[in-house]
């Protein structure tokens, strides 16, 4: 019983450590943004770790990547621009900003 016990108790850590990194790829998914980006690996637009590197320690880079989810950009990564993405909230922007500079 205390095995079955432990073992459930891990699965259930596992899974509360793993959640809000899930949480937010799936608004990214929901919200099509993995359409052209991957959490590793360059598809359309840059990798999310290779984002994350880039801003990391910059205090203003949440305000500023919610704003190109929302509105969007060009230049930084290439020639490819990054679309508008009006659908997304102000909330759901910053929330996937942090997400993003979250990534190691």
């Amino acid at each position: 019983m205390k095995r079955i016990f432990l073992a459930s108790l891990s699965v259930v850590a596992t899974f509360a450590v793993s959640t809000p990194v899930l949480a937010d790829q799936a608004l990214a998914t929901a919200k099509n943004c993995m359409a052209c980006h991957a959490l590793d690996k360059k598809v359309v637009g840059p990798a999310y770790k290779d984002v994350a590197k880039k801003y990391a320690g910059d205090a203003k880079a949440v305000s500023m990547l919610a704003t190109k989810i929302m509105k969007g950009g060009s230049g930084t990564w290439g020639a490819v621009p990054m679309p508008a993405n009006p659908q997304v909230s102000e909330a759901d922007a910053k929330k996937l900003a942090t997400w993003v500079l979250s990534l190691k």
